[in-house]
């Protein structure tokens, strides 16, 4: 049996899922094709893959429900997913990474890019995380559960969303620039242009609600986790 990282590539337009496996290929991965989602959740429960390259728009099984079914499923929920949309789809961007994918790309993308995305997620995935929980103000992040509780109530994030606040709140105070926040949570090396980070703070800012003035933007350099200034009044 291969000791390669096992990527599974769904997509249904035959000519991009060729060019993606031949690159994967070259660069030393097993490769597993599925040319449409119940191809793709069949080859799951038949291999768990190290990688799921997951394109949007399929016929039968979008790649959406995939990343749900997959999300859903304990035995598969920690399987890091790569999007692939189409240019200008901004909501099937948002909502892939709301279901839980890590990353996304949109087509056309360079397959170079591709396989430094699928390098670093397998990276990342063989980290580990810090054990001891971490409280800040109201924040209490339980690192064994992987759960985020705000003045004790449970915060449902996906696990990118938590390694993002949880990086953050572990350096209160202090800005942390884009590039670090990418090294550390997706584990990017480079300096790779990518919105991704972008909108996983969106997401994140929405449902920390009433709390999301704790995550805020240092322009120009990144964001720093940092209890609000309360507003006085002047006699």
């Amino acid at each position: 049996m291969s000791d390669k990282p096992h990527i599974l590539v769904v997509d249904d337009e035959e000519d991009i899922r060729e060019l993606v496996c031949m690159n994967l290929r070259r660069a030393g991965y097993a490769v597993t094709e599925a040319m449409d989602g119940l191809q793709a959740i069949a080859e799951v429960k038949l291999k768990k893959p190290d990688v799921m390259i997951l394109d949007v728009m399929m016929p039968e099984c979008d790649g959406l429900n995939v990343c749900r079914q997959v999300r859903a499923n304990p035995e598969t929920a920690d399987i890091p997913i790569i999007m692939l949309t189409a240019k200008g789809q901004t909501q099937d961007r948002i909502e892939g990474l709301e279901r839980g994918a890590d990353d996304y790309l949109t087509k056309p993308f360079s397959p170079k890019e591709l396989v430094l995305r699928v390098h670093s997620l397998l990276r990342r995935a063989s980290t580990t995380l810090i054990i001891s929980d971490l409280k800040e103000g109201p924040f209490h992040f339980d690192m064994r559960a992987v759960k985020l509780k705000v003045n004790g109530e449970p915060i449902d994030l996906t696990l990118l969303e938590f390694k993002l606040i949880q990086l953050l709140a572990s350096k209160k105070g202090e800005v942390i620039e884009r590039d670090t926040i990418l090294r550390e949570v997706w584990g990017y090396t480079d300096q790779v242009r990518t919105r991704t980070l972008d909108t996983h703070m969106k997401r994140l800012r929405e449902k920390l609600a009433e709390y999301s003035d704790w995550v805020q933007t240092a322009r120009g350099f990144g964001y720093v986790f940092k209890a609000p200034e309360v507003a006085s009044c002047a006699d």
